[in-house]
């Protein structure tokens, strides 16, 4: 999950807790019981600002689409950072991203224009990233190693302190 800097200037302010990993642990250091935390602390804590209708802590996920969307984030990354599929994004969502397809131009077109000038074409595609199309049958050079593991995502647990940005 992509964290604005308001966030993390807030994480750092967070005093640090030498008996636990997580950013917001419970009383004892472990992880929150959602059912405890909502009724001890989420709705008590809204009904002391006022906030009508009470709402659940899920809805902090449906305001982050939108205000992504509405930023100009792409679908494709919103569902990475959600764990949710393209479908599901446009769905829910994709009433928000109304300006995507001139969002895409307008990329393009700066792309474009900080691409070198030449008489003949844009000269500034990477092809290195392209995977290699060998056969199942043909051997892996000495330097690829194929593994099925998969890599360790970084977003893999919410609830740990991020790194700090520095890094």
């Amino acid at each position: 999950m992509p964290l604005q800097a308001i966030a993390l200037a807030a994480l750092e302010e967070l005093p640090p807790r030498p008996d636990s990993p997580l950013v917001f642990p419970a009383l004892r250091g472990g992880y929150l019981d959602l059912h405890n935390f909502r009724n001890r602390e989420w709705k008590p804590a809204q009904r002391e600002l006022g906030i009508e209708p009470i709402r659940r802590v899920y809805d902090l996920r449906h305001s982050f689409a939108t205000f992504a969307l509405r930023a100009g984030v792409s679908t494709f990354d919103l569902s990475r950072y959600m764990g949710a599929s393209l479908t599901m994004i446009d769905r829910h969502y994709g009433h928000l991203a109304k300006d995507g397809r001139q969002h895409a131009i307008n990329l393009l077109d700066t792309f474009t224009a900080a691409a070198p000038s030449t008489s003949t074409s844009v000269d500034v595609v990477d092809v290195t990233w392209t995977p290699d199309r060998r056969r199942v049958s043909d051997p892996a050079p000495a330097n690829i190693t194929l593994s099925r593991e998969k890599p360790q995502s970084p977003l893999s647990d919410s609830n740990r302190r991020p790194l700090p940005h520095s890094v």
